[in-house]
This record gives C-alpha cells, structure tokens and sequence, in this order.
C-alpha cells in the first residue's frame, strides 16, 4: 500500500509561495493575525485553505513558549446560560489566532479542579474559570505556573484575581427590591447549591438583605437548594407551594429554574403573576419566550465574554495581572411580576 511522504506536506515555504508574501509574514499572520493587513491576511488564509496546510503547533510552542490555546472551565452545557458569553469569548480569541477548549465541571468542585489540571498540562496559556469559589491549592497552582487567570460572572473587588464579571448580591438585591416594592411578603427561592457556588451564595444573600432592610423576618423566606434544570425548577415550586402560608412571588437562581416553575405554577391551576409572580435571573432567550414573559436580571453575557477574553490576552502577553472590570446588570420587568394578591 503507497503512503504519503513526508514532501506531500505542504510547508509554510509553501503557503507563501503561494501567496506571493514571505514565511515571516505567513508565520505573523498565523500568529498574530491583528498586525497583518486583512488583504494579505485573506490572501495568506486562501492558500493555507487551497494547500491543506496545518501548523505544527508542538514545534511553534517550543520557540515561543506559547501553544495560543487557552481554556475555559464552565459549570454545565446542559443550558444556555452561559452560551452567549462563551461565544464572544471564542470569538474574540479567534480574531487574535487563539484556540479555545472548553470543558465541563458539572458542578462538581473535585471534577473542576481535575479539568483544570487538565487543561494545564495541555499547555493552557490562560485560563477562564466562572467565579471565585475553589480551593487555595488550586490558585497556588496556577500562580506556581504562571498561568494567567480571569474569573467571570461574579466580581468581588476585594479579591486579588483579575476579574471581569458582576456584583451577584447586588443584582439579585435590586430584583429583590422590585418584588417587595409591589407588597409581596412572604417569597419562595429556588437556588442552586450555595455550599460550592458563590454566585448562588451571593444572590440568596442579596434577597435575605433586602428582607432585612425592610424589617421582614427571615422566616418569610423559604429556600429551597437544587441543581439547574428546567424539571428542578418545576419540583421545587410544587414543594413551595406545598407549604402555608404559600408564597406569593417566587425568585429564582436563573431563568431556567423560573421557567420550570412558571410550568409548575400553571400546572397547580394558579395564574402568573395574578397568583403567583416569578422571577428569574440572566435573561437569556428562553426569558422572553416564558409565558408569561419572564422578570429577570439582564447580565451582559457578550461584552463580558469579550472584554475577559480582551483581558486574558493582555496578561498572557504582558505577563501581569490586569484590572479587574464590574460590569452592570439591569432589570428585565416583564408580565411574570406582579403586585401582591389582596387575598
């Protein structure tokens, strides 16, 4: 049988042979695409696309002691909730000839810190973890190694990691806010496990402050802990509605929950928001389209992936931290809040 030989490989002498340029130009433009003019970028791009041509990435590590790969360690793909994020970030990773892998935690803090490692002895240049909840080993590590680091959708100015992301206690207190305003007393929370997740953590906390504000007792409130998933939200709405004196607004952790239990609350024979009003938090897609159309919490998913991806490469590239960001929310009021029922 006739094998390939080792000259059938197109060469970057041959993509520039091509092209019409010089390999030093190919080799920018593979490398760092943002200082090559976007014609003789295209023209650089046609003949690696026409000639089948694939860097060797190990050999350019080794000179550059770079592999342009970076990673990104999300808690679940089983949604959309951080979709939109992940894109931008993706995408403005691309525009600079950076690869991105992504990996799933699941929730899991053990299986995180295992994708981490991971992801680290591939050769991850940087890293993009969501939130600050992990061990200090984990964080040592990364220091040990040089690894540049950003957290995403939470922000603590506090913290000495570079974050780009926002305040969690404060939007969901402004949510919280709204809810109360309109006479509601006695509120159901169904929240993700705050035992690992600080986002979750911090949005509970922002509720229970705005009770406390107002001079409410805690025990108005009944929260209920589960994982997210549409059906999770449905469960735990029927468990707190199972309870006297049932809740008038239900707040959730994010939107997918508040749409199982928008489902759920239907489902019992009550009316959204005449009944029962439901909250969510993020606004992704599936907000909109809830019936009722959902309250939430707007987190600006793309400018934050692209402004950590923007400030990731500039601490791969600079080799020191950079500022950190806060990012604003705002609040989506939509038919699913309402006032309090009289009755």
């Amino acid at each position: 049988m006739e094998t390939k030989s080792d000259s059938a490989v197109p060469t970057i002498a041959d993509v520039a042979r091509r092209a019409g340029v010089s390999t030093a130009t190919v080799s920018r433009c593979l490398n760092d695409p943002s200082k090559v003019q976007p014609a003789t970028r295209e023209k650089v791009q046609e003949a690696v696309r026409a000639l089948g041509y694939t860097p060797n990435f190990g050999a350019r590590a080794l000179v550059a002691k770079r592999t342009n790969t970076v990673g990104a360690v999300i808690p679940t793909m089983d949604n959309a909730i951080f979709a939109r994020g992940l894109q931008a970030f993706q995408e403005a990773l691309h525009e600079q000839g950076v690869t991105l892998l992504v990996a799933s935690a699941q929730y899991q803090p053990d299986f995180e810190e295992e994708q981490i490692r991971t992801l680290l002895a591939r050769g991850a240049d940087g890293l993009l973890l969501i939130g600050y909840e992990r061990g200090p080993e984990i964080y040592a590590e990364l220091q040990r190694r040089g690894v540049a680091t950003v957290v995403a959708w939470a922000f603590d100015p506090n913290s000495p990691l570079t974050s780009v992301g926002f305040d969690n206690r404060k939007a969901m207190k402004a949510l919280a806010g709204a809810v109360v305003a309109r006479g509601h007393r006695h509120i159901g929370v169904i929240s993700a496990v705050t035992a690992s997740n600080d986002r979750a953590r911090d949005r509970v906390s922002g509720i229970k402050e705005v009770l406390a504000e107002e001079g409410l007792p805690v025990s108005n409130l009944r929260i209920i802990e589960t994982n997210y998933a549409i059906e999770s939200g449905r469960y735990a709405a029927a468990e707190l509605l199972s309870h006297t004196p049932r809740p008038t607004a239900i707040m959730c952790g994010n939107d997918v929950l508040a749409a199982g239990a928008i489902r759920e609350v239907r489902r019992m024979g009550y009316r959204v928001p005449e009944d029962i009003s439901v909250t969510g938090f993020d606004d992704i897609e599936l907000a909109e389209i809830c019936e009722p159309p959902l309250t939430t919490v707007h987190v600006p998913h793309r400018q934050m992936g692209h402004r950590a991806a923007l400030a990731l490469l500039q601490m791969i590239r600079e080799g020191q931290a950079a500022p950190s960001i806060e990012l604003k929310t705002e609040l989506r009021v939509r038919d699913s809040l309402g006032p309090c029922p009289t009755s």
